[in-house]
C-alpha cells in the first residue's frame, strides 16, 4: 500500500537555517610574537604564553630578587618594549626558549595562524643559512627568523620576521659603517619580503621588538614612515647624519632616528621599506595590505567551496560575495578601487548558441576539473613618501 499523504496539520512548518549567521574567521593584522631567552618564570620551554601586561611576562619570564626588583631576562625585557608602544598590538605572544635554541620556539609558533610578525628577543646574530647537499646544515640566528616566515608564508599563514642590526658594530666612528651594515646583513634579504631590518647605532635596547610591536599596532594601511618608537633611546653622538640615513633607507635598512622637525623628541622609523629583492614589494604597507586582503578572501569565501555551482547563477554568488568582501576595505579608503573578474562567469552569461568552441571548451574543462579561475584587481593608493617643494620667492 502507498504510504498516506501526509495530513495538512500542522499546516505550517518552519525549519530554521542557520547557516546565513555563521560568522566569517577573522585574523587580527597586529598579532605578534617574541621568541627569546629566559632561565626565570613559571613558563614551560617552546609554549606560546599571550602577554597582556608586565605582570604577565614578570610572572612568565622573570623574577623578583630579594628586594623585590626584577631580575629581567631577555625576552622579559623585549616583552616589556613591546608592551610600551602607543598604540600597542592586538595581541602578544611570548615563547621561552634556552640560549640558542629558537628552532623548537618557532616551531611552535606554527599552529597559531593569527600570528602576523616575529621576532627573536635581542638577537643580533645573522648566523648561517641552511645548506643541503651530502652534509646538510641548520640555519642558525636570524636566518632561523628568516626561514620561519618565509616557509609559514609559502604556506598560506603570511608572517613578517623583524629584525635589527647589531647596535654595537660597526663603531659610530666607522668612516664605511653603511658599508659594514650591507657586508654584515645582505644574505637575510628576502626574496619573498618577508623581513623587515631595522638598525640603531648605540641603541640600549632590543629595537626590533619595540619595532614590531609599533608597527604591528597600526592598521595594514598605514606607512610606517615616521611613527614612533618608545622605550629605546640612542646617544646623540650615535645618531644616524643625512646622507647615512638615506643610504640606509635605499639598502633597505630602516634607520631609527630622531628628526628635530618633529617636537618633543623620540625616536621614528626613518623609512618604510621591507628587506627584499622585489622591488614590487618593498614596502611594509603594500605587503601588510595584500597579506590581510589574502586572508580575507580565503575567509569570506571558503563557504563557496562545496556549494556553489559552475553555472551562471552560481558564479555571480562568488562574484558577489567577493565584492562584499572587497566594498568594506574601499570604503574605508583602505583600497581606492578593486574589479572581479570570472571568465568562465563571462562566458555563462553568454547565450550557449553563441558561444565559440573555446567557450565551450573553457566551460567544459572548469566543469570537469572543478576548478575556477578569478582575477581580483585591487587598485592601492599608498601614502607619500616624500614631497618635492619648489619654493620661488618674488619682490
Amino acid at each position: 500500500m502507498a504510504d498516506p499523504i501526509a495530513a495538512a496539520y500542522p499546516f505550517v512548518e518552519v525549519r530554521i537555517d542557520t547557516s546565513g549567521l555563521q560568522p566569517v574567521a577573522q585574523r587580527a593584522p597586529g598579532v605578534i610574537a617574541i621568541v627569546g631567552v629566559s632561565n626565570a618564570g613559571n613558563a614551560d620551554k617552546n609554549k606560546p604564553y599571550e602577554i597582556d601586561t608586565l605582570d604577565d611576562a614578570l610572572k612568565r619570564f622573570a623574577s623578583l630578587n630579594n628586594k623585590d626588583e626584577v631580575v629581567p631576562t631577555a625576552l622579559y625585557s623585549s616583552l616589556a618594549l613591546a608592551l610600551l608602544q602607543d598604540p600597542k598590538p592586538s595581541k602578544i605572544y611570548g615563547v621561552k626558549v634556552d640560549a640558542g635554541a629558537y628552532a623548537p620556539g618557532l616551531a611552535a609558533l606554527q599552529g597559531l595562524d593569527d600570528v602576523t610578525f616575529v621576532s627573536l628577543a635581542n638577537e643580533t646574530s645573522v648566523g648561517t643559512a641552511a645548506t643541503g647537499g651530502n652534509n646538510p646544515t641548520a640555519a642558525t640566528g636570524l636566518h632561523l627568523l628568516k626561514d620561519h616566515v618565509e616557509n609559514m608564508s609559502a604556506a598560506g599563514s603570511k608572517r613578517i620576521g623583524v629584525a635589527m642590526v647589531d647596535p654595537a658594530t660597526p663603531a659610530a666612528t666607522d668612516p664605511n659603517y653603511v658599508d659594514d651594515v650591507k657586508k654584515a646583513v645582505e644574505s637575510l634579504r628576502s626574496d619573498s619580503s618577508r623581513i623587515i631590518l631595522v638598525v640603531a647605532r648605540q641603541a640600549d635596547g632590543d629595537v626590533a621588538s619595540a619595532a614590531m610591536a609599533a608597527i604591528a599596532a597600526y592598521d595594514p594601511q598605514v606607512s610606517v614612515v615616521l611613527k614612533r618608537i618608545r622605550g629605546v633611546t640612542i646617544p646623540p653622538e650615535a645618531q644616524f647624519g643625512p646622507s647615512e640615513i638615506k643610504q640606509l633607507s635605499e639598502l633597505g635598512v630602516i634607520p631609527i632616528i630622531k628628526p628635530s622637525l618633529i617636537v618633543g623628541g623620540g625616536l621614528y622609523f626613518g623609512d618604510g621599506r621591507t628587506f627584499t629583492t622585489d622591488a614590487s614589494l618593498l614596502f611594509i604597507d603594500i605587503v601588510r595590505v595584500l597579506d590581510d586582503i589574502d586572508f580575507r578572501l580565503k575567509a569570506g569565501l571558503v563557504g563557496a567551496i562545496g556549494d556553489a555551482r559552475i553555472t551562471k547563477a552560481g558564479m555571480t554568488l562568488v562574484k558577489t560575495r567577493t565584492e562584499g568582501i572587497l566594498g568594506p576595505l574601499q570604503r574605508n579608503a583602505v583600497i581606492d578601487g578593486f574589479e572581479v573578474r570570472i571568465p568562465v562567469l563571462d562566458i555563462l552569461s553568454v547565450p550557449e548558441s553563441a558561444r565559440s568552441a573555446t567557450d565551450n571548451t573553457i566551460v567544459a574543462t572548469a566543469r570537469a576539473n572543478r576548478i575556477v579561475e578569478m582575477l581580483v584587481t585591487v587598485t592601492y593608493g599608498p601614502a607619500v613618501h616624500r614631497l618635492r617643494v619648489t619654493l620661488a620667492p618674488k619682490f
